[in-house]
């Protein structure tokens, strides 16, 4: 049996609809809710109403998929590339890591906005990459965009350390105790950090879906 919402993509698109205040959508030629299966026979499409429908906002993902029909979600996800979308996530992880440490060392200043251009850039690398639309994605994107933010502070440790004592990068990597690299990084610590890591690790989810705007969504209902 069709639920409410299902019967709500026809109805709020259609010419013979009316609103009720008290609840809501009807039709206009019964007088009732729809209670059609599958088609309405008096379905006539609103093309003024159609012409409206958002095409350029990105639906949230959670409504993607409760949008999608059970035919269309298995089409997308036959075409999801989650091993491709891991590697390049990854080697985007680590420019964006080698970057910021770059950056943080010409600059002696740790920008914090460098992890939410991290976090984006993972992100949207997993969406065109991987279109995914399965949860892993967003973990993925989210984990890659955590660890190259530590990444990234771990390589402008380097950095001062090979500038303070007159060694090279690729040296400083070998000779450095990595025992020590907690404490180090423990000590330079600061509480907004969490909030940057925060930040990109929710871009590194966010953006790690497949999109869909409304109109797209619409139009596939219609196939």
């Amino acid at each position: 049996m069709m639920t409410r919402e299902q019967h709500l993509k026809f109805c709020r698109t259609c010419v013979n609809r009316r609103l009720d205040l008290r609840v809501g959508l009807l039709c206009n030629l019964t007088g009732k809710m729809a209670d059609f299966e599958n088609e309405c026979a008096s379905f006539q499409v609103d093309e003024s109403v159609v012409e409206k429908i958002d095409n350029t906002e990105a639906v949230v993902h959670e409504d993607v998929l409760n949008n999608l029909s059970e035919r269309d979600l298995e089409k997308f996800k036959s075409e999801q590339e989650l091993p491709k979308a891991i590697i390049a996530g990854i080697v985007v992880g680590i420019i964006g890591a080698l970057l910021w440490g770059t950056i943080t060392v010409i600059t002696e200043y740790q920008i914090g906005y460098m992890a939410i251009a991290i976090g984006a850039a993972v992100g949207f690398t997993l969406r065109y990459v991987g279109k995914g639309i399965d949860q892993i994605f967003g973990i993925v994107g989210g984990t890659i965009a955590l660890l190259s933010c530590l990444l990234g502070n771990f390589f402008s440790i380097i950095g001062f350390i090979a500038n303070g004592e007159g060694l090279g990068y690729f040296e400083t990597l070998y000779l450095f105790d990595y025992a020590q690299l907690i404490p180090i990084m423990m000590e330079i610590f600061s509480p907004m950090d969490l909030l940057f890591y925060g930040i990109a690790a929710y871009e590194g989810y966010k953006f790690s879906f497949r999109t869909f705007t409304e109109k797209e969504l619409y139009e596939l209902d219609k196939k």
